[in-house]
């Protein structure tokens, strides 16, 4: 269906969750509870996106090109597919699946051969996003795939942003890296999580994302007392930034990634990039993530 705006995007909706699927960039433009509450940040002037897909990099690379089989191409930050248009395979009531794949378009930018299909389904009180990466060329295929949902941060309204706290499953006690100019800081700070809980504030994000390139955990959680919880877990990702705009953004990401920026100094061939996912030819790499809507707790 479309709305008035003329935008194709398709509802799934299941009495329990609304959401909203866009086909320019696939992307997740709403999460709304039973009641009607959306949970997703909806594109205000402090970044105008909800939900990216980041493909085939995460991040940024070294004056935003790179060089493969003796060319130089260029790539800006977190890739193409967030400004592809996909092309819808199934629109369902529960469940919709898109796909991109290479062209003379993206041949331009990146000389890979892929296909990158999206699942979004919803299944009670949770929406899943399944992402399936396939080789369809003949040589190895460095991709890095990462997902930028934004929440709404405040929650609900009337309640201070410092009041939130984001709960991982596990203590995370290796240090992590932080962002300078888009790329992966080489030097390293302490955890900012203490006991499982990273105690929210906006100055937290003053010098751009958190990134646990190692996290121990799989899931977190993002809620203030009084409010819904906002479950997320993944599977097959490896990384996961945390990110908000501290002047004027009420949204935190939560990002699952597969790959990150480049390191400070690093200028390699994509297949040396650390953090990559290396695909030999015909296989595939399937990755995902699921956010609950929970009742608030206690």
């Amino acid at each position: 269906m479309s709305d008035h705006n003329g935008e194709d995007r398709h509802i799934l909706s299941n009495g329990q969750i609304t959401a909203a699927i866009l086909a320019q960039g696939a992307e997740l433009v709403s999460l709304q509870d039973a009641g009607g509450h959306e949970f997703l940040w909806q594109a205000g002037p402090a970044w105008p996106r909800h939900s990216p897909v980041l493909f085939p990099i995460v991040g940024r690379l070294e004056n935003d090109g790179y060089r493969h089989a003796g060319q130089d191409y260029r790539l800006t930050q977190h890739g193409f597919a967030r400004d592809r248009r996909f092309t819808w395979l199934l629109r369902e009531q529960t469940v919709c699946v898109l796909r991109l794949e290479d062209d003379p378009e993206s041949h331009i930018i990146y000389p890979y051969p892929f296909k990158l299909e999206i699942t979004y389904r919803l299944e009670g009180d949770a929406l899943t996003v399944c992402y399936a990466l396939a080789n369809s060329g003949e040589t190895v295929l460095p991709a890095a795939l990462g997902a930028h949902p934004a929440f709404i941060w405040p929650i609900l309204p009337g309640i201070a942003k410092e009041a939130h706290e984001l709960r991982f499953a596990r203590d995370e006690t290796l240090p992590i890296h932080g962002v300078a100019g888009g790329l992966l800081t080489t030097a390293m700070k302490p955890s900012p999580v203490h006991d499982h809980v990273l105690a929210l504030e906006p100055d937290l994000f003053a010098e751009d994302a958190l990134v646990f390139t190692q996290p121990a955990s799989r899931s977190v959680r993002f809620s203030a007392r009084g409010t819904p919880v906002i479950a997320v877990s993944w599977e097959g990702f490896e990384q996961l930034g945390v990110w908000s705009k501290p002047s004027g953004g009420d949204f935190l990401c939560i990002e699952p990634w597969h790959g990150y920026a480049s390191p400070e100094g690093f200028t390699g061939d994509l297949t040396d990039k650390p953090g990559m996912m290396l695909l030999p030819p015909g296989t595939r790499r399937d990755l995902s993530w699921t956010v609950r809507l929970l009742p608030a707790e206690g």
